[in-house]
């Protein structure tokens, strides 16, 4: 099976990272970029049958800093995990 683990800041904190791009985007003429938010993205191989409160433990643990960052999983299943 596979997982898709979307992490992002949440709101309030800093990116500067999403400053850059976004004043990057508007000195290339991309004006219609209101702003830009940062984040990761991570795509996962499982055993199948993991429960999803095992890959919860393992963005709790590992692959996100939950005073800063929020996480959504996405399961994918048959044609969309190819």
């Amino acid at each position: 099976m596979k997982a898709q683990i979307f992490i992002t800041l949440k709101s309030g904190v800093l990116d500067p990272q999403g400053k850059a791009v976004h004043h990057a985007l508007g000195a290339l003429g991309f004006e219609e970029a209101e702003d830009v938010r940062q984040g990761k993205f991570i795509e996962m191989e499982l055993a199948d049958g993991t429960p999803r409160e095992r890959i919860e433990q393992m963005c709790e643990k590992l692959l996100a800093n939950t005073v800063i960052e929020n996480y959504d999983i996405r399961i994918l299943s048959g044609e969309d995990a190819a």
